[in-house]
């Protein structure tokens, strides 16, 4: 239900850029570059999985740093990499905050709609991957837990373009990661499986490029 729910707002989201007027807009080009970087800030719920069965997962308060670069294959459309570092601070069920911090790296894609000559709405994807390392004593004994972490990302976004070439954006975002690590105990194995979901809201700003040049 609520994957019918995701793709039916994304579908109307698709529909509502195709719709507007479109104009020229030279930063979006072809052959243009992009750089830049965003801030967010999200909450979001939890579940775990694990061997014994499912229960609720922790409460956490985020905040991250993503930059990036990107290229644009054709007009108003670009691909390219980021990074993407995040601060948690997590509450697990009945007990105490702890704290957390993964770094993810991977592609993302936008597609811009430029409209009022100075103006954007674009849709934006991404995905990430990436690994976090833990130390942790359980029933006494030190163990270093690995932790693989892979996670996706889409939604729409608005931008106010310069005439210095300088991008100012918000975007909003339904992101979904997935992290898996074991851990052991009285000599049994536990595979714990954690899935996110999560709305974010960001603010970005962006420079936009012509080869060495800022674009016109």
């Amino acid at each position: 239900m609520k994957q019918t729910t995701i793709m039916t707002a994304v579908a109307a989201i698709v529909a509502m850029l195709f719709a507007l007027q479109i104009q020229a807009q030279n930063f979006t080009e072809r052959g243009n570059f992009l750089i830049g970087t965003a801030l967010g800030f999200s909450s979001n719920t939890s579940t775990i999985s694990q061997t014994s069965g499912k229960g609720e997962g922790p409460e956490s308060f985020q905040w991250n740093i993503a930059p990036h670069v990107g290229y644009f294959l054709f007009e108003n459309f670009a691909i390219g990499v980021g990074l993407d570092y995040t601060f948690s601070r997590e509450k697990q069920p009945n007990e105490d905050k702890n704290d957390d911090t993964d770094l993810l790296f991977g592609p993302f894609g936008r597609y811009y709609v430029p409209f009022g000559g100075d103006k954007a709405v674009f849709l934006e994807g991404n995905f990430g991957f990436g690994t976090s390392s833990d130390d942790l004593i359980i029933d006494g004994q030190p163990q270093s837990i690995s932790t693989d972490i892979i996670a996706f990302g889409a939604g729409p976004g608005f931008t106010i373009f310069s005439n210095d070439a300088i991008g100012i954006e918000t975007l909003f975002k339904y992101n979904y990661a997935r992290s898996r690590f074991n851990t052991t105990q009285n000599g049994v194995v536990t595979e714990t499986t954690t899935k996110t979901n999560q709305f974010a809201v960001s603010l970005g700003i962006q420079v936009y490029f012509a080869g060495l040049r800022r674009a016109k």
